[in-house]
């Protein structure tokens, strides 16, 4: 599957979420997500612009490789996600596997996201608002899709951002962001979990 999604800088969230809900969206339970992301040791994903975590949400751990971004007007890439159990064991043993791998940390980062679910041009989005301190509080539009339908959700994708007046876009990831960031007391890398 594709993830075909645009980033957007927006400090004041009522009225994206006013619309959303005006059109049924479907809100989702407030969640913490913990990035732990790697490099891997046959590359530097940073040079490839790839992407590769373990999700941490509650108890829910998962891995997630993203593939480089393709051009265009959205940041749409490949994305593969793995179940690895639930549970600090789990994320434990998953972290202990990518370092006998020689996997290394980069950072972590730790957001509070609150997700609407909604239908729109034929397609299944999700909006997520996302405070990720520091760096900064986003409204992401995105849409999981095959590749045959590409272009026709990166229209929809662009379509719903202007209806919803979502102009700053911000390509950078929130990894890229959060490490363009003076040095504080954000966690940037941390071989645990």
């Amino acid at each position: 599957m594709l993830e075909v999604e645009n980033k957007y800088r927006l400090s004041d969230w009522a009225p994206v979420r006013e619309t959303l809900m005006g059109w049924g969206a479907v809100p989702q339970p407030l969640r913490k997500d913990a990035d732990h992301y790697f490099n891997a040791p046959d590359r530097d994903f940073a040079q490839t612009d790839e992407a590769f975590r373990l999700r941490r949400i509650g108890t829910m751990n998962m891995l997630t490789y993203k593939g480089p971004k393709r051009s265009g007007v959205s940041k749409s890439r490949l994305e593969l996600e793995l179940c690895v159990g639930d549970g600090p064991d789990a994320a434990t043993t998953a972290v202990k596997m990518l370092h006998c791998l020689g996997y290394m940390p980069v950072a972590v980062v730790t957001k509070s996201r609150e997700v609407l679910k909604f239908h729109r041009a034929g397609f299944c989005f999700e909006a997520c608002f996302d405070d990720v301190g520091p760096v900064g509080r986003f409204v992401e539009l995105e849409i999981q899709t095959p590749e045959e339908t590409f272009q026709k959700a990166e229209a929809a994708l662009l379509s719903v951002a202007a209806e919803l007046k979502l102009t700053v876009v911000e390509r950078k990831s929130y990894l890229e962001l959060l490490l363009l960031q003076p040095k504080s007391g954000t966690t940037r890398v941390n071989a645990g979990v």
